[in-house]
């Protein structure tokens, strides 16, 4: 399963209204918990900004433990570019189309809160989302 940022940041911050139900399908998943490397200053950014630095070491060290697993690099730039280019009305952008295609690289399930820029894409039938 390949995360984007909304689904991130709800599993960090109990104030937000889908975080038990985020953690509840962290904790469910049997396979690699993918965050595209394309998205990590954006996360990172905002976890730092919204919840402060302790929020972001804890991040951080998941990816170090493992619970995490970063994916995704240059082999995938040119479906993040036709993406992008495909779905530039939304717009899409870079971090949603790293997402899509590092999704569609890792059995197309994607964790997030987002369904008017991955709705759209997962009508198509190349990412599901989840949970």
């Amino acid at each position: 399963m390949t995360f984007d940022r909304s689904a991130l940041l709800a599993s960090f911050d109990t104030r937000q209204p889908h975080f038990q139900a985020i953690r509840d399908f962290i904790g469910s998943e049997s396979g690699p918990l993918i965050v595209p490397v394309g998205i990590l200053s954006e996360v990172s950014y905002f976890l730092e900004k919204w919840l402060g630095p302790s929020a972001l070491q804890v991040f951080l060290g998941d990816i170090r433990e493992g619970v995490y697993t970063l994916n995704c690099d240059d082999s995938t730039i040119d479906r993040i570019a036709g993406l992008a280019d495909r779905y530039r009305d939304l717009p899409l952008g870079y971090a949603d189309a790293a997402v899509i295609a590092c999704a569609e690289r890792h059995g197309g399930r994607v964790a997030t809160l987002d369904h008017r820029h991955f709705g759209v894409v997962a009508r198509e039938g190349t990412i599901q989302i989840v949970p």
